[in-house]
């Protein structure tokens, strides 16, 4: 019999479906299969069912029903991490059924630490579990409640104050208050429908005025740049997955992004600056023309260059960038880089190597604690990179640009440091061909939004199949390529250089989440703790 508070089996058969609820409302609040964009109003009630749950089952239980939603929430929701690697989809979904199954009992105990103003504390300790799963070598930011609103433009330029948890601040409390409101009048049904209302008022009322504050804000806090300079930057999306073949299928790669960056720089009004996406030229070009190791390599790296040296627009090339280094093991070895190299002429100009790696598919720093998992990556074809430590601020034709590579701009805290350097425009090179799916990739472009609300940056992306697109610093979509097709997007994007909230405090507001929901907790223990020695003690 599946655990659960009560007994039999309709009471089991009751919170299963309020998971499976659960998780399906939390699917379709994102980008999904059936609707491309997502349904950001679902976002504000996708918790309910949870929340209800919740109050159904034990302590003990909760470990199960909590693992559970986890498991089935992100199975729907990241359905296509299967296709990215073999032990995707299953890593991604142990690692989310090990979250909830901590997370379910923390609120559990709130429900019974707190009997009045319990949902509070539920609020608080799901922003901070939100918050949390970003840190970290598992640090992943899909599925963030505030990024299910990035269509409601007034409510997230908030962003640009406290970043993305904000938005999910205002989010997420409607489900914890409505799922107590319910529960109230399930447990006393005898009382007036709104009693529960009168009597906690002064939180949905604090909620309610956040709220109008946030949409006043976001209706006068968007930045004018009609007079800001303008960059012009053209975006080549191939449409291939470009790890995928050998030297034949790399030759047919360089054809379409060399015929669609010509076709880009032949136009009337040439561009700035010229992007391919991540790892978009996939012989290394440092390593085959320096060791000349594979001469079918190294002839294609050097028809690279000769092209590179034909053109006056400086190029930005997503690249392995293979080098030789001292390993781990203290000896000279071959180490790649994810990099994004700005050349110009022909020549190499600057570099960024990706800073945050995506955990077990790119990087797995256990390998000494955890042979038997390395060994298992390594077996299933898995490419692991070197971290990159350098916050690279590229300058070309008076650009100064950052360039995060793939997932990394799905972090406000990468973009954010980018910004702080004097990066003026951010980059993103990323390559979502392998998902094959367009909800994946609306997933990933979505978040990039909040990236140019929170620093007031116009931030372009060159994919291998999209979304390759351009947004202003006001988190609104000015461009988008057509999704899975050859093409070249050549945008003009303006360039800011103000300061935001953000990027001066960064997640601070998350931090205060975290520091009460914590302290709470600690401090309701400690309470019940000295209630019951007092209690021995009079019994004694």
């Amino acid at each position: 019999m599946l655990p659960s508070h009560g007994n039999g089996f309709k009471n089991n058969v009751i919170t299963f479906l309020y998971i499976f609820l659960a998780s399906v409302l939390f699917a379709l609040s994102f980008p999904n299969l059936f609707v491309t964009n997502g349904i950001s109003l679902l976002a504000w009630v996708a918790y309910v069912p949870v929340f209800i749950a919740i109050s159904r089952i034990g302590l003990g239980a909760s470990i199960f029903w909590g693992a559970l939603y986890g498991y089935t929430a992100y199975g729907l929701f990241n359905y296509w991490l299967s296709v990215f690697h073999p032990l995707a989809g299953v890593i991604v979904g142990c690692i989310y059924l090990t979250y909830f199954a901590i997370l379910f009992p923390l609120l559990k105990l709130a429900e019974r630490l707190f009997p009045k103003k319990y949902y509070i504390v539920q609020w608080l300790l799901w922003l901070s579990y939100e918050f949390l799963r970003t840190k970290g070598f598992l640090g992943y930011a899909y599925g963030i409640t505030g990024y299910s609103q990035w269509q409601v433009l007034p409510l997230i330029q908030i962003s640009a104050l406290f970043g993305v948890w904000a938005v999910s601040a205002l989010v997420v409390f409607p489900s914890t208050y409505f799922a107590a409101w319910i529960v109230y009048n399930i447990k006393n049904p005898t009382q007036y429908w709104f009693s529960f209302i009168k009597k906690e008022w002064i939180a949905p009322s604090l909620w309610f005025c956040a709220l109008i504050a946030s949409l006043i804000y976001g209706f006068i806090s968007p930045v004018s740049y009609e007079q800001a300079p303008k960059a012009r930057v053209a975006l080549i999306q191939h449409n291939t997955d470009p790890w995928r073949g050998g030297i034949v299928a790399y030759r047919q790669n360089f054809a379409i992004l060399k015929r669609l960056s010509l076709e880009a720089v032949s136009q009337e009004q040439k561009p700035d600056l010229v992007v391919w996406s991540e790892t978009a030229f996939v012989p290394r070009i440092y390593w085959h023309k320096t060791y000349r190791d594979d001469q079918e390599s190294y002839e294609l790296v050097k028809d690279l260059l000769d092209f590179l040296a034909t053109q006056d627009i400086p190029y930005v090339i997503g690249n392995d960038d293979g080098r030789r280094e001292v390993t781990e093991e203290g000896i000279w070895d071959k180490v790649d880089y994810n990099a994004a190299i700005l050349f110009k002429k022909g020549e190499e100009q600057q570099i960024y190597r990706k800073m945050h790696l995506v955990p077990f598919t790119e990087h797995f720093p256990y390998k000494k604690q955890l042979p038997f998992m390395y060994e298992a990556l390594r077996n299933a074809d898995t490419h692991f990179w070197k971290k990159g430590t350098e916050v690279t601020v590229f300058d070309a034709n008076g650009i100064k640009f950052s360039t995060p590579i793939c997932f990394e701009d799905t972090f406000g805290y990468i973009s954010r440091r980018f910004v702080q350097n004097g990066a003026e425009l951010i980059v993103n090179l990323t390559n979502d061909a392998w998902s094959k799916s367009l909800p994946s990739q609306m997933q990933h472009a979505t978040m990039a939004v909040f990236r140019a609300i929170e620093n007031r940056r116009s931030v372009v992306r060159s994919t291998a199949s999209g979304q390759t697109c351009a947004i202003d610093p006001n988190g609104r979509i000015i461009a988008m390529a057509p999704a899975f097709t050859e093409v070249q997007l050549t945008v003009d994007i303006p360039l800011l250089s103000q300061t935001t909230w953000y990027t001066k405090y960064g997640d601070f507001l998350a931090w205060i989440f975290l520091s009460i929901s914590g302290l709470s907790l600690l401090l309701a223990v400690v309470r019940l703790t000295i209630r019951a020695c007092h209690r021995t003690i009079k019994e004694e």
